[in-house]
């Protein structure tokens, strides 16, 4: 007789490697889950080293849902070992619950690894309408759209109590108090962020005797586009060179706020507009900071995420029209600062209960 499932879900992480943005949206979701029912979850460390056929054959038994935030940590180095729980969750009649965070967005080469998951998934968790019109307008895989469900993004970074002071961040209170204009960016940097959109809205500021600085609070994400060497000779073509700051790996929280108490403004120019998936402009609202980013290309975008409605609402993020040029947003970072800062309650863990219980509804 085969013993019944001891647990409701399963949640495919990585171990100590999880210290990426994705690996920490995992452990954030399961313990979150954990917390609504306790006892209903466990967890299954996969790296290039840990997992074998017989773990993940008996790990993946123990649980009635199999949960995977693909891929379980940074790209390249755990792909297999996850599609293979996926395989085995199929074939043991486990029902498989797929995070995904983004399609068109993603390299193709990136997407080709993705495309088992999709096909395994019973159902796919997405966290953006425009996500899922991406994923239903693909040639290769759009049938897989209909499995899809939203469910409402939360931040993977909580505001802390205190802050780390830095080396950096000394050089941006000096800058500010030498009259500079310190603009913010936070988050991995890759292309469909556009960071070199930024470059050109420093240069407007700059025309107009702003003295901007371009701080970049994270960093570049290795990968096959050239990314880094494009985004400086673009900022040397606009005579920004010495107005460009990219941080680089910040170690703690409490140094990212640290970091952020020392910038006036935060500004998101992105050709896809704001979505409901942008985690990284969640996290920047928490400083207190004004938030300019460019409007979403649908009126549904934040139906099903009534929090993020509601920064949008009372002005914590601050939207520029679609197409607009590179002088509308400097007048709207410009006209934002006018403005009283005003920095309300962010109910940090009230937004991941919400995600918590869309995905324990898939069960």
């Amino acid at each position: 007789m085969t013993p019944k499932p001891a647990y409701q879900a399963l949640f495919l992480g990585a171990g100590p490697q999880m210290q990426c943005g994705v690996g920490q949206f995992t452990r954030l979701l399961s313990e979150t889950v954990e917390k609504l029912g306790p006892g209903g979850t466990t967890t299954l460390t996969l790296t290039r080293t840990e997992g074998s056929v017989t773990e993940i054959w008996r790990a993946v038994g123990s649980a009635r849902n199999v949960i995977c935030n693909f891929p379980i940590v940074a790209w390249k180095r755990v792909i297999f070992r996850p599609l293979l729980a996926l395989a085995m969750a199929q074939l043991r009649r486990r029902r498989v619950i797929l995070i995904q965070h983004e399609w068109a967005g993603l390299h193709w080469l990136r997407r080709i690894t993705y495309i088992p998951a999709l096909l395994l998934a019973d159902t796919i968790v997405t966290f953006s309408a425009l996500v899922r019109r991406e994923l239903a307008c693909d040639p290769m895989v759009g049938f897989t759209a209909k499995k899809c469900v939203l469910a409402p993004l939360p931040p993977n970074i909580e505001a802390p109590p205190g802050i780390a002071d830095s080396e950096l961040r000394h050089r941006l209170v000096a800058a500010r108090g030498e009259g500079r204009l310190v603009i913010g960016h936070f988050g991995s940097i890759y292309p469909s962020k556009q960071p070199n959109a930024l470059l050109g809205i420093g240069a407007a500021l700059k025309a107009r005797g702003r003295a901007p600085l371009i701080v970049y609070v994270g960093s570049f994400i290795r990968g096959v586009d050239n990314v880094e060497h494009e985004f400086y000779a673009r900022a040397a073509e606009l005579g920004l060179s010495g107005d460009v700051i990219v941080s680089g790996y910040v170690a703690s929280d409490h140094e990212v706020f640290g970091l952020f108490t020392a910038i006036d403004a935060f500004c998101y120019p992105l050709q896809e507009g704001l979505t409901a998936r942008r985690s990284s402009i969640l996290t920047c609202v928490q400083s207190g900071r004004p938030v300019i980013v460019t409007g979403p290309a649908e009126p549904d975008e934040f139906d099903h995420h009534p929090r993020f409605k509601e920064l949008i609402n009372r002005g914590a993020i601050i939207l520029v029209a679609r197409g607009s040029d590179d002088d509308a947003y400097a007048e709207r970072i410009v006209s934002a600062l006018k403005r009283p800062s005003v920095q309300a309650p962010f109910d940090f863990d009230g937004w991941w209960q919400d995600v918590a219980q869309a995905v324990r509804a898939q069960f």
